[in-house]
């Protein structure tokens, strides 16, 4: 009987430490999925070069972002493609999921003598409600759903000429940077499949990747 009673002992004890230990093993990877792999369509280049009469301008490379023109020979129009790169767009889904599609059509702001965005870091922005309502007007159609612009770069400063760009969504998900911001961020939405319209009015300057 005493031999019994020892073995049901030990056994309720390993079968609670396996319960603590699938527990603690559940609770450190909840909210955190494996990534995925990254799938880069054909043609899609992370950053590019373009001809204009102020010379060679370059655009990207930006995190998990895509491009490749509908025609090689015109740089004005491009298709896009993001991903979820080192999870640096949402914590909902996984490391390097696709997140949007859209389009990227070149334009250059008008030149209002206003000085780019100041600041540290590479790239630098001016939300719609600071920017000079000529560069906020220049979208092209359909103007609720191209609301973020990305500037060229030459050599280590911006130039007012890139790209305007519009988001579609292809999965739901919260717009949190990674979890790096929260609600009271500009940056902070809920993502529906579609075109992202509640996307950051947003004008960014580009200074680089060596700045």
């Amino acid at each position: 009987m005493k031999r019994d009673v020892r073995r049901s002992s030990r056994g309720l004890w390993h079968g609670l430490l396996l319960a603590s230990i699938l527990l603690s093993w559940g609770c450190s990877g909840e909210g955190k999925a494996p990534a995925v792999k990254k799938d880069v369509p054909r043609g899609y280049l992370k950053r590019l070069e373009i001809s204009s009469k102020d010379g060679i301008l370059s655009f990207g490379p930006f995190v998990g972002y895509y491009f490749k023109p509908y025609d090689p020979d015109d740089l004005t129009r491009l298709q896009l493609i993001c991903f979820n790169e080192r999870s640096f767009y949402t914590k909902d889904l996984p490391e390097n999921a696709q997140l949007f599609t859209g389009e990227a059509v070149f334009a250059t702001l008008p030149d209002v003598g206003e000085a780019f965005a100041s600041g540290q870091g590479r790239i630098r922005p001016v939300f719609f409600h600071e920017a000079p309502k000529a560069w906020v007007d220049s979208r092209p159609t359909p103007q609720d759903e191209f609301l973020h612009f990305h500037s060229c770069y030459q050599a280590t400063a911006p130039v007012l000429s890139g790209y305007w760009i519009r988001h579609e969504a292809v999965a739901s998900f919260t717009y949190d940077m990674g979890g790096r911001v929260g609600k009271q961020s500009p940056l902070y939405h809920e993502v529906t499949p579609g075109p992202d319209r509640a996307f950051p009015r947003i004008i960014e300057f580009d200074w680089g990747p060596s700045s």
